[in-house]
């Protein structure tokens, strides 16, 4: 085994341990962010997320030799959620690391740049997205029209749904009171026949506990458990094997600085952010799944049976979503943009996920 190979293979098993594995870059002693401190907000409120996010931070004044350095907040910290884009263009934050979903409040595109129900389905697609097909240089634009720089995607993992009934079919959500994150998915789980109502993420365990509602979605299965939903509801449901959310199979977040910021660095630092920012999408996506494998055999253990939708279920469910999927994207040029370079690629023959049958009769308004 040559160095190298017992490098990557050291610094893989310190992701899949959930820790703060910290990948070699050379110190870029020709940049001019000499002594720069940016503060930098995520969405994690806590738990693995969160400590992911800080370890990440904590390795950057070391790979630049202390020219760049990133004070991290978690959710709430400095400002709220709905608060970040705003608190980057004032000043009072440097840069910040939102679900991408948040955006769509200034950028409306922004609904096209993160997952949305039966549309892209595996972060390699997204990445095919930004860093193939342009979706990067788009999502640039959009920021940059409203002072910030969006430096790049990071994957998260997909949301998942807790019930107190078993879901077995799409036919099993008629009639269910279901909390959904709003939007596009809540426009999908009405079509097929649940009663959807929006609550934030601190009043679904307590909504479950007292039978208000009985089937609710929230991210992964090692957050949820941490937040007791195995003490209120017996069933998971997922897709089919290998498809684990059909509504959300990516949950993507970002890196998002304010052009000001941007600007004061030099192209060798930008370079830096741009790879670090790879760096940290890869060890975030891996450090969640391993905290999830564990998640899994708690669930277990409690008693919580999974139940798994069928390719029946994932092709109704699209002929559902298509219409929605058009609508969105006509609200607004750019979403129609983004959207038809996604579009046009889960035609594919690379994907297949859509045919020109679920599409007829609809079209974008470029």
């Amino acid at each position: 085994m040559t160095p190298t190979t017992k490098t990557r293979r050291d610094a893989l098993r310190s992701i899949a341990l959930g820790g703060a594995a910290t990948l070699a870059a050379p110190h870029i002693a020709s940049a001019d962010a000499h002594g720069t401190t940016w503060k930098i907000q995520t969405s994690w409120p806590g738990g693995a997320g969160l400590q992911i996010f800080k370890d990440w931070c904590g390795t950057i004044a070391e790979k630049t030799g202390g020219q760049l350095t990133f004070q991290p907040f978690g959710a709430n910290d400095v400002v709220g959620d709905f608060q970040l884009y705003d608190a980057v263009k004032n000043g009072v934050l440097d840069a910040v690391n939102p679900f991408t979903i948040y955006a769509q409040g200034i950028i409306p595109a922004a609904t096209f740049l993160t997952s949305y129900p039966l549309g892209l389905r595996n972060p390699h697609e997204w990445d095919t997205f930004f860093y193939g097909l342009g979706g990067l240089e788009i999502a640039r634009e959009l920021y940059s029209a409203q002072g910030l720089h969006y430096v790049g995607p990071v994957h998260h993992g997909p949301n998942i749904i807790h019930s107190k009934v078993p879901i077995r079919s799409i036919d099993d959500f008629a009639g269910r009171k279901m909390r959904v994150p709003g939007g596009m998915v809540a426009e999908v789980f009405a079509e097929i026949g649940a009663e959807t109502t929006v609550l934030p993420g601190s009043e679904i365990f307590p909504a479950l506990e007292k039978g208000t509602i009985d089937v609710a979605d929230y991210v992964g299965p090692a957050v949820n458990y941490a937040l007791g939903f195995s003490q209120v509801t017996q069933y998971i449901s997922m897709g089919p094997p290998g498809f684990m959310s059909l509504y959300q199979p990516v949950d993507l977040m970002d890196i998002t600085v304010g052009q000001a910021a941007w600007d004061a660095l030099s192209p060798e630092m930008k370079q830096f952010v741009e790879m670090e920012t790879h760096t940290y999408s890869d060890m975030h996506h891996a450090a969640i799944q391993a905290a999830d494998q564990e998640a899994w055999k708690k669930f277990e253990a409690d008693g919580t049976e999974v139940t798994r939708l069928t390719q029946d279920d994932v092709e109704l469910m699209t002929e559902v979503a298509v219409p929605i999927w058009f609508n969105y994207a006509n609200r607004d040029k750019d979403a129609a943009r983004v959207f038809k370079i996604q579009l046009d690629y889960m035609m594919s023959g690379s994907l297949g996920y859509v045919t020109p049958e679920q599409i007829e009769g609809l079209e974008l308004d470029l």
